[in-house]
């Protein structure tokens, strides 16, 4: 086992001997563009981890890992488009320093390239993996058009919440891990229990990005503090804060993320204010340390050393405590 930052490492060098630049450059530029962004990459790396995990060299993952990323930079082009977002990882998202049709076909290239990187494993890995990234990626629209639905929604739950932020940004992280556990040619079992733990860390991640969303710092955050609210979207914060608020903040808050205006600033800091007050900020972190516990216990089932727990742990713990 290695630690994270030489599963980053590993990874970006395999990433930058990679020939992405071809003709026509209008549709190949914005995807080198988008990968080379940077970010933790903590989608593959749990890939390259998980294959050591289960006594397989990181270098027999590392193209399931490319896969991964491409895939979640793929997502994350069209996310930007629908969401109408100027800024990823704190630079100028591919829309806006291209053009919407840009924006659409190289990230529909980018879902192609993405699946030609199994082909590098013999047949019965690359049905598997084929097979478990197809259910994913399907999975990963259904969550992102319950996120677009919910905008218009007032009476979203947050059993349906859980289950949209599950599919738009869990299953990802939980099929990386799988990956490597196809890769590593492990039992069901542990591959499975794998990819629970990758669920339930999947979730604590999306509920630590819905607080960061409000509550981060904008110079490191990378993307646009207060986003969520501006987008009116039904986040663990604004339905806890709903649930935990007396009747005039409830309808104030409801209210609010009906609004579009020109200058968001007083929306986001009325929105962040009740969401302190009511609790709701204090009830998100509660979530997001019960997700990672939850995560915890699926690796007293696994049958790995206690070195490897370890290091699960040590990962989750770290995820946890981010700040960005």
């Amino acid at each position: 086992m290695h630690a994270i930052y030489q599963y980053q490492e590993f990874f970006i060098n395999y990433l930058e001997k990679q020939t992405i630049s071809k003709e026509p450059k209008n549709l190949y530029e914005p995807i080198e563009y988008i990968v080379s962004l940077g970010g933790k990459r903590m989608r593959p790396v749990l890939t390259l981890m998980t294959a050591e995990v289960f006594d397989v060299t990181y270098s027999e993952a590392l193209a399931a890992a490319m896969a991964v990323e491409i895939f979640h930079n793929f997502s994350l082009v069209h996310d930007d488009i629908m969401d109408d977002a100027p800024l990823r990882r704190g630079q100028q998202t591919v829309h806006e320093k291209w053009d919407l049709n840009t924006g659409i076909l190289s990230g529909d290239a980018m879902l192609i390239l993405a699946y030609q990187y199994f082909e590098q494993y013999e047949p019965n890995t690359f049905r598997e993996l084929a097979k478990l990234f197809s259910k994913t990626a399907l999975e990963v629209c259904e969550g992102q058009q319950w996120d677009v639905d919910f905008e218009q929604r007032r009476d979203v739950t947050i059993p349906e919440y859980l289950k949209m932020i599950e599919y738009k940004t869990a299953v990802l992280v939980a099929a990386a891990m799988k990956m490597g556990a196809i890769v590593a040619k492990t039992s069901n079992e542990n591959a499975n229990l794998i990819y629970d733990f990758g669920l339930q860390l999947g979730l604590a991640f999306q509920l630590q990005d819905d607080y960061l969303d409000a509550f981060g710092d904008p110079e490191t955050f990378g993307k646009q503090v207060g986003g969520d609210i501006i987008e009116n979207k039904k986040t663990y914060l604004y339905l806890k804060a709903l649930a935990f608020s007396d009747a005039d903040s409830a309808k104030q808050l409801e209210a609010l993320f009906i609004t579009q205006p020109e200058d968001n600033s007083d929306k986001i800091e009325i929105a962040k204010n009740i969401f302190n007050v009511s609790g709701a900020s204090k009830a998100t972190q509660d979530a997001i340390e019960m997700y990672t516990l939850e995560a915890f216990k699926t690796l007293d089932k696994m049958d790995i050393s206690d070195e490897k727990k370890l290091s699960l742990r040590t990962f989750g713990e770290n995820l946890m405590g981010r700040k960005v």
